[in-house]
């Protein structure tokens, strides 16, 4: 029996080698994970066995994966990906199955696709024109090649002090009553750009004349050209603002409870500062309900507005949500889509493919799929990759370990070979 289990240990002991020598090899594999070889006795059934039956060996049960989390290490490829925490990557290959990966190493094709090395296409969830996610069943997800169009401004919100210490600056016997070029007309006054359907900019400026003790009217200008003008074009105000005595907010005065509501003007087509003629922008609404009077001086402290000129892509950020940004030069960043990991019940049950990914089975159960950071999934890290988790010093002294295993079996076969020729040279 003596070479039997000496045979059945010099196998085992070879088979953790290669197991070994394989997780040496991938040590600085992006994504890899390492196995290990895992054994059990044997012993044979027999009904006379008992306490004192002797083991025939080693057997190998099996090689499993160690899906533990791997270290981290910066890239200059803000495409590249590294989940922290559990789940994998989804990726459809060219013949269309599914396979999983923790390798985030992507690049982008000639069609925009986000794919890895092998071809593989990232899947996710795409958003649509307006920059809204799509959920539902996964896509791959593309990178767009198109700039972004130019949005019309509908919205203007502004938030500053008028201050109340101001003279006042109406005089009912001159016309018109006020002078955009002549400031003894008026108070004070700011400026924003706005876009027209072409994304053209329009110098929109608002003055701001106090015509009584608490109140204040409030005229606009588009690349200088009055925004409401009368009949003969002298400016008209497009609201009047009236202050409670606090110097709060101003003073809805069809309904006192609720928050002054925006004035609407139609800004008239203008040649602006390049020489081009700006298509007329209607209906924009101007938030005021956040100015102030209080015994201060005039400031600003906040101009916003909703439009924007078109734009080339600029960069790609992705987020640790997995939604991808693309920023464009305008300045606008849109959602383009949502990378989906997936996670088994049984990660060890995963089939190896080779090339940094897996495939489900029946034991390792259906892709329980979601978003980054959702249940138990990891949260993602852009401009990082997962490095291999092998050990290398552990697998070096395992190394050697299973070469003294080796050579003891070795030796068990040498010495049963020894007995065996004495019994055969007995006379």
């Amino acid at each position: 029996m003596g070479f039997q289990q000496g045979v059945s240990g010099l196998t085992a002991s070879a088979r953790n080698l290669e197991v070994i020598g394989n997780n040496v090899a991938n040590a600085s594999t992006v994504g890899t994970k390492m196995a290990r070889a895992e054994f059990a006795d044997v012993y044979a059934r027999a009904v006379s066995g008992g306490a004192s039956s002797i083991g025939l060996g080693v057997s190998q049960t099996a090689v499993t994966q160690q899906f533990s989390q791997g270290s981290f290490q910066s890239t200059d490829n803000p495409l590249d990906m590294a989940i922290n925490g559990g789940g994998f990557f989804q990726l459809k290959d060219p013949g269309g199955s599914l396979s999983y990966t923790r390798n985030g190493q992507f690049k982008v094709d000639r069609e925009g696709l986000i794919t890895n090395v092998q071809g593989a296409k990232l899947m996710g969830y795409p958003a649509n024109s307006l920059g809204v996610l799509v959920p539902g069943q996964a896509q791959p997800l593309t990178l767009p090649t198109a700039g972004i169009k130019p949005s019309t401004t509908g919205n203007v919100n502004l938030e500053l002090n008028l201050d109340a210490r101001a003279a006042i600056k109406l005089d009912p016997l001159v016309t018109p009553v006020i002078d955009f070029v002549d400031s003894k007309t008026y108070n004070n006054a700011t400026s924003v750009n706005v876009y027209d359907s072409k994304g053209q900019e329009v110098a929109l400026t608002y003055y701001f004349q106090k015509s009584g003790g608490d109140a204040w009217s409030v005229y606009a200008a588009a690349n200088g050209t009055p925004v409401n003008p009368d009949g003969a074009g002298n400016p008209q105000a497009i609201g009047v603002l009236n202050f409670p005595a606090d110097g709060s907010a101003p003073i809805n005065a069809l309904n006192p409870g609720l928050p002054l509501p925006p004035f609407s003007l139609d800004v008239p087509a203008t040649t602006n500062s390049q020489g081009a003629v700006t298509e007329p922008i209607p209906g924009v609404k101007l938030d005021m309900a956040q100015l102030t009077q209080y015994g201060a001086i005039f400031g600003v402290t906040n101009v916003t507005q909703d439009g924007f000129p078109p734009g080339q892509l600029s960069s790609i950020k992705i987020q640790p949500n997995g939604i991808v940004l693309a920023s464009y030069s305008s300045g606008q960043s849109v959602p383009i889509g949502q990378v989906q990991l997936a996670t088994f019940r049984n990660v060890q049950g995963l089939q190896p493919l080779g090339g940094n990914s897996w495939m489900s089975t029946y034991a390792s159960g259906d892709p329980i799929t979601g978003t980054p950071g959702a249940g138990n999934l990891g949260a993602l890290q852009s401009g990082v990759v997962e490095q291999s988790n092998v050990d290398l010093t552990n697998e070096l002294v395992q190394m050697m370990v299973a070469q003294r295993i080796y050579q003891a079996n070795a030796q068990t076969i040498k010495t049963q070979d020894s007995v065996l020729q004495t019994l055969v040279n007995l006379r």
